[in-house]
């Protein structure tokens, strides 16, 4: 019986290529689709997977209580940890990790710059990180080792086995040795690096580090496996206020597992969302892609009804029960979704590397795992029930008595569900257009927002080794070059959140009240070269970044706004917890910038002229019309010349700017791609549907132009039907993608205002890509001459 159907099967796709290949191209279409997008879901919801201790592995977040808000930060005291690990009787090992910008690492007369950490013994026990070369209770003996990779063992050291003992200069100050290797980090880790060295060389390195007010570092805390995280919760929820009065961070633990996917805070709040959001929304957007293929298959194999009904009827006189024929035409489906399948597999080899381009991951097919194989038999085995199920039981209910007559099918019910299904599938197209615009339109509207500093021609350097010494004869050299209109130095880059405190009073303000004030150091030319305006008051100039007691300060207008109505020049600014005296006089305002968050309001900031050994970024303003190419080249030169050392690395801040939308990017760039397929796949359907509609009203478009009717008319007419159901699908959609992208949209305060000519954009196009989907065959059959198709009559 098997071996029958398979007969069956085969002649039928033999007998109607067209559609075949038509319903293999749709679902392989849509498989490749929901398994290139099932390879991301498994990579974010295995995230820290491999990780033996992840379930009693914790971060330790902090929430810091403010006048309007609660922030949720990752940023804590050095002493936290070792105090800890004391007190708590649940804890069973603490680490601290310090995050370090890219370092400058010479090995002979090779130089090369690698990210990585300071971090404590502990972090290779905690993390169950391997070695290839050396050990974990080793890796730290001596006081400067260096743990490396294996990918930055052979960046440093080529091909060489065994590299445990080499010397290498850091940062051309100190020689470190390597003292362990490490198996390379998987890429979906939260935690990444290139190099670890011992924390205690930070530590010892900076005094403010030994202060409990003094948030710099990220600390990891491994629980006792029965330990109860409630009660450790609440015994850390005080602890950092026992040992600081003044401090308003209230730690907790937060587990691994819950790092990537659970990352939003609101108000000190998890609120459960995060990466998590995007993992749900592209798993249904994968579904509702294999569903319009499946419906794509429905409406074509009932629209082909007639065709088999014949075949029906003998089968039903020759002794054939309906179950028979519906496990046939399941069967057949079945089939067909296998051979999509395999398909769909090299269309997966051919658009995988494209696709991991795109998402910046290093995706792989992997069917040597079962469990990869597995989910593309099911992906199959599911579209070929869901696509068969309808037109098995609509082919296997035919009379046989009426077929074998050759009395005409009734084709009502089935016309209106195929009419349904043409309508389901161009909503959900309508709907992911709409989303693209919006979702695109939403980024540009924040890169385009008035940020209140000139970001372009803007370059940001390191300011490496010691600055205080080789600083200004660069500068001079540099705006004498023809290519640099302005030099300057600050403690962090400019677009990112930096220090900040709560702890700074001034006169007026409330008892109690809590403000965070980010605060910059810089050199006195930061001001004009970042393009921030002054609005009131005067610039830094060199003597303010000598004076150590009473120091002279610039603030932005928000901050100004805290301090009252009046103009803030002139005023004081203290620190509430500081004993040594020191007044900060406020010199001038500016105006607000926005950093960190740019969906978000500009916080306050302070900015404090430091002397330049304690600055270690640099900003070169390029000059205008200014060929960059030839400006680089200068400013390397000149660099090298004044500080040898080190080789010149740069950034643009306008890319650093775009890297700070790589999320909102990337869901752009993939409701793109997903919209584009779920056209492609509807219009293939749409093809099918229009060629078969041609082809039954042959008859009737034959007597049409035997009557006078024109060619255009003919294409019209065949043409309304379906522009009606795209019409509906407009009317559809519309509601369900304004809900959707209203809602979208409340995640950023600073957001657009949706459009209704987004709509009518998005109606016009289904409209002008059904039309231009149905024309081919509806001019096909008008042109057709009607004495062969009224021939018979």
């Amino acid at each position: 019986m098997i071996w029958n159907y398979l007969k069956s099967a085969a002649r039928s796709f033999k007998t109607n290529k067209g559609f075949s290949l038509l319903n293999i191209f749709g679902l392989a279409i849509g498989i490749t689709c929901a398994a290139l997008i099932f390879l991301w879901v498994e990579d974010e919801v295995n995230w820290d997977k491999f990780n033996l201790k992840k379930d009693n592995l914790f971060f330790v977040r902090v929430n810091e209580k403010y006048d309007s808000y609660t922030a949720t930060t990752g940023s804590t005291p050095a002493l936290l940890a070792p105090q800890m690990l004391a007190d708590i009787p649940g804890v069973a090992n603490t680490c601290r990790i310090y995050d370090m910008d890219a370092t400058l690492f010479a090995i002979g007369n090779k130089t090369i710059y690698a990210g990585g950490i300071y971090a404590d013994p502990a972090l290779f026990s905690m993390f169950a990180l391997p070695f290839v070369q050396g050990n974990a209770h080793t890796a730290f003996s001596q006081p400067f080792s260096l743990v490396i990779t294996e990918k930055t063992a052979k960046k440093f050291f080529g091909n060489a086995r065994n590299v445990v003992g080499k010397t290498i200069r850091v940062d051309n100050k100190q020689d470190y040795i390597v003292s362990g290797v490490l198996k390379d980090i998987p890429t979906n880790s939260t935690l990444q690096f290139e190099y670890v060295a011992p924390f205690k060389i930070v530590f010892d390195e900076d005094l403010n580090s030994k202060r409990w007010g003094s948030n710099w570092l990220s600390t990891y805390v491994e629980l006792k496996p029965k330990a109860n995280l409630s009660a450790v919760n609440k015994q850390l929820l005080g602890f950092i206020r026992q040992h600081a009065p003044q401090s308003v961070s209230r730690p907790f633990l937060w587990n691994m597992s819950q790092w990537h996917l659970y990352d939003e805070f609101e108000n000190g709040k998890a609120t459960g969302g995060g990466q998590i959001q995007y993992v749900h929304l592209f798993s249904i957007i994968a579904w509702i892609i294999l569903l319009i293929a499946c419906i794509n298959f429905m409406n074509l194999s009932t629209a082909r009804s007639e065709k088999r009904a014949r075949e029906v009827g003998v089968r039903k006189v020759l002794g054939a029960g309906k179950q028979s024929l519906v496990f046939q035409f399941i069967g057949e489906a079945l089939l067909m979704a296998l051979l999509a399948a395999v398909v769909a597999v090299v269309l997966l080899a051919i658009t995988l590397p494209a696709f991991n381009n795109l998402v910046q991951k290093q995706l792989s097919l992997g069917f040597t795992q079962p469990s990869h194989l597995a989910v593309l038999l099911l992906i199959a085995t599911i579209c070929g029930l869901v696509a068969g199920s309808y037109p098995s039981f609509y082919l296997s209910s035919f009379s046989p008595v009426s077929v074998l007559k050759g009395a005409k099918l009734k084709d009502g019910n089935a016309s209106f569900i195929r009419k349904s299904l043409v309508v389901l599938q161009f909503t959900v197209s309508i709907v992911l257009i709409i989303s693209t615009i919006i979702i695109y339109q939403q980024i540009q509207h924040v890169k385009n927002r008035v940020l209140g500093f000139d970001k372009n021609n803007l370059i940001e350097t390191d300011a490496q080794g010691d600055a205080s010494k080789y600083y200004n004869p660069l500068k001079q050299d540099l705006l004498q070059s023809g290519v640099v209109s302005n030099v300057a130095l600050s403690n962090h880059p400019t677009l990112y959140g930096g220090t900040n405190t709560g702890n700074l009073t001034w006169q007026g303000k409330s008892a109690g009240s809590k403000v965070l004030v980010s605060f910059r150091k810089i050199s006195p030319e930061y001001i004009s070269t970042s393009g921030i305006k002054l609005l009131e008051g005067r610039d830094f100039v060199p003597t303010d970044s000598l004076k150590s007691k009473n120091v002279n300060v610039i603030i932005t207008r928000t901050m100004e706004k805290l301090m009252g109505n009046e103009s803030a020049v002139g005023k004081a600014i203290w620190s509430s917890g500081d004993t040594s005296g020191t007044k900060m006089t406020v010199i001038g305002v500016t105006n607000d910038y926005v950093y960190g968050n740019m969906y978000g309001t500009p916080d306050p900031v302070l900015f404090l002229a430091t002397p330049l050994n304690r600055l270690n970024k640099m900003y070169l303003r390029i000059k205008h019309n200014t060929n960059m190419e030839q400006a680089l080249a200068k400013v390397e030169t000149i660099i090298r010349k004044n500080n040898p050392a080190y080789p010149f690395n740069y950034k643009f801040v306008d890319d650093q700017f775009n890297q700070l939308f790589i999320s909102e990017t990337l869901i752009s760039k993939l409701s793109r791609v997903f919209a584009s397929l779920a056209i492609i796949i509807s219009c293939l359907g749409l093809f099918g549907l229009a060629a078969y509609t041609a082809e039954r009203r042959t008859k009737e478009i034959g007597v049409r132009k035997v009557l006078g009717a024109s060619v255009g008319s003919i294409a019209g007419l065949l043409s309304f039907d379906f522009l009606k159901l795209v019409g509906l699908s407009c009317l559809l959609s519309f509601p369900i993608a304004w809900w959707a992208m209203h809602q979208w949209l409340q995640a950023y305060q600073y957001r657009i205002e949706i459009s209704f000519w987004i709509f009518l954009i998005a109606g016009t196009a289904a409209c002008l890509i059904a039309i231009a989907t149905i024309s081919f065959q509806a001019v096909k059959a008008a042109l057709a001459n009607p004495v062969e198709s009224l021939r018979s009559e």
